[in-house]
């Protein structure tokens, strides 16, 4: 009898092959008190060393197998193995406490892990993989024992596993392994991003499950659907294989748009940008066609450390993504904390409702001191590629103005000082608030570009908690309260002939893009995994059309009525008054 498993479907495709059990590392020290700690300080950065050695070996075979591009995560390994965030933080524990190194490395890696598992972003959440992986890596040589690696498979398999480390799946040998079901992660969790740039199916989040997977079970992994067969029938498994030869077709078809315009049936033309958070996933952005970075999330260089990150820390990573992306449009937005992403080391007051105080601009007007450095740090990128800055959070006027003259004071601060930097930056503003949204009248012609940030805009127009499972149901992306509010923006823009983007999830979506195609968005940024899907979509889309059929959408009285006439519609089934 077949049995079924369901998990989060983080990377396309379907694979059928046998299990393979990866084991996890689940070593937890004793502490033990040691007379000289000036030795165990030096045992201890003789195993980080030979960590820094291994990692070195791991990122040069992965370039060699998949390309510079695909090995740049572990230079983030290699950064945190010369953190002193980390590293010192270690040493003076062993120091202080005279305890062993291994005792000392656990507690200080785990105060790390636990602080970025405990974040509401996910993308924040998954950096807590590096630092298990990097201190695994460590532990291991301190207790003289091999670091797990999976470089040597030989048998077509599935692998089943608490979680993949990046450096697991970079050593997968890609001839034999056909996909992974891991018990946690998610989305944007390291492995799901690695399984996504390996091409190989992925499953993740599937629960404590998958480890009764009997060994060696024959299985199918429908990584479209999320789902695990186990023991499937012969007429499953027939059914399968016709659909995975499909699958395999359509990923070719898709493949043949990653260099081509976004351009919708009647030739409207649009820009098709990806969101990321970490430098590593520029790359990917890059393998499915992205016409720029719409979004870089800047927070994730402020978390899962001590101490704020330097200006000259930050302006190595902003130049590192305009580099990279040159001449394509990187927007890069000032620091977004506040609300369920915390600093510990700010020692910020508590507040009641988070989300509703000092948060993303609101702390940098307050806290000059960090906002300008990161100010100072993105102008001096600025001449590294096409740099366009862009403000969250912005309910008032007053607070553009406030930030646009900080901004202007550290130009002419630098310049001053002979610095060259780009002669012309675009300076936009997220729209998350309902207020801006309405008065988007009054901010267009102090900015370049709007850019819509419809994960908050939905939690703040519909005031429900977007983490809150019981009021869930009412986050309705395409709600005709949302689309008026989209519209006021665009109208706005549209009359001081500045361009609009959206940032949040809902750009994506296979539903809402026709309306906001119809409803004049210019671009349309994503996670990089959607844009291919999306371009094809656009492109049997008649904008001309969808403009009529969009403003038919703001008539109608609820989500689902729209959803359905968004559906019949694209199916040819258009519905007359």
């Amino acid at each position: 009898m077949t049995t079924l498993l369901k998990g989060i479907a983080a990377s396309p495709g379907i694979a059928i092959a046998r299990v393979f059990h990866l084991a996890a590392e689940r070593f937890v020290p004793v502490q033990q008190a040691i007379s000289d700690t000036a030795a165990e300080v030096e045992r201890f950065r003789s195993a980080v060393a030979l960590s820094r050695d291994e990692v070195e070996a791991i990122r040069a075979s992965a370039e060699a197998r998949l390309g510079a591009d695909k090995a740049e995560i572990f230079e983030g390994h290699l950064m945190i193995l010369e953190d002193p965030d980390l590293i010192e933080a270690v040493e003076q524990k062993i120091a202080d406490e005279a305890i062993c190194a291994e005792f000392a490395l656990h507690e200080i890696a785990q105060s790390f892990i636990e602080l970025l598992q405990s974040m509401s972003d996910e993308l924040l959440r998954g950096r807590a993989v590096d630092i298990e992986d990097v201190s695994g890596r460590i532990m291991s040589h301190l207790r003289g024992v091999p670091h797990r690696e999976l470089a040597g498979m030989t048998e077509e398999c599935i692998i089943v596993a608490r979680d993949l480390t990046p450096s697991d799946t970079a050593q997968l040998n890609l001839d034999y392994v056909r996909g992974f079901v891991t018990e946690v992660g998610s989305r944007t969790s390291h492995s799901a991003i690695m399984a996504r740039s390996l091409e190989i199916p992925a499953i993740v989040g599937a629960g404590a499950a998958v480890h009764d997977i009997p060994a060696d079970a024959f299985i199918v992994m429908d990584a479209n659907q999320g789902v695990v067969l186990i023991a499937p029938t012969e007429e499953e498994l027939a059914n399968y294989k016709d659909m995975k030869q499909k699958d395999d077709h359509r990923r070719v078809e898709l493949s043949k748009l990653k260099d081509l315009p976004s351009l919708s049936k009647d030739g409207k033309r649009v820009e098709l940008a990806a969101n990321i958070g970490k430098l590593e996933d520029i790359q990917r952005a890059i393998d499915n066609g992205a016409e720029g970075i719409g979004l870089f999330r800047t927070e994730f260089l402020y978390m899962g450390r001590s101490s704020l990150p330097t200006e000259e820390e930050q302006f190595t990573s902003y130049k590192y993504a305009l580099e990279k992306m040159n001449p394509k449009p990187v927007v890069i937005r000032t620091l977004d904390i506040g609300g369920d992403k915390e600093l510990p080391y700010m020692e910020l007051p508590k507040e009641s409702n988070p989300f509703l105080g000092q948060r993303a601009l609101r702390l940098c007007l307050d806290r000059q001191d960090l906002f300008r450095t990161q100010l100072r740090a993105l102008l001096r990128a600025s001449r590294y590629g096409n740099l366009k800055i862009m403000f969250p959070m912005i309910a008032v006027l007053e607070e553009l103005l406030e930030a646009k003259r900080l901004l202007e004071e550290e130009k002419q601060k630098l310049i001053a000082e002979g610095v060259q930097l780009a002669e012309h930056i675009e300076i936009g503003m997220m729209v998350e608030i309902p207020a801006a949204a309405v008065a988007a009248d009054l901010f267009a012609p102090e900015v370049d570009f709007f850019s819509i940030g419809t994960n908050d805009l939905i939690q703040y127009t519909m005031a429900a908690d977007r983490m809150n499972e019981t009021v869930s149901y009412l986050y309705q992306p395409w709600h005709p309260s949302l689309l008026r509010l989209i519209r006021f923006v665009l109208q706005a823009a549209e009359k001081e002939g500045k361009w609009v983007g959206m940032c949040g999830e809902m750009a994506g979506d296979s539903t809402a893009i026709p309306l906001l195609l119809g409803l004049g968005l210019h671009e349309f940024s994503m996670s990089a995994g959607s844009i291919l899907q999306a371009r094809e979509l656009i492109s049997t889309l008649d904008q001309s059309s969808w403009s009529g059929h969009a403003n038919q959408a703001l008539t109608m009285r609820s989500t689902d009525e729209i959803t359905q006439f968004v559906e019949r519609t694209r199916n040819g089934v258009i519905q007359h008054d």
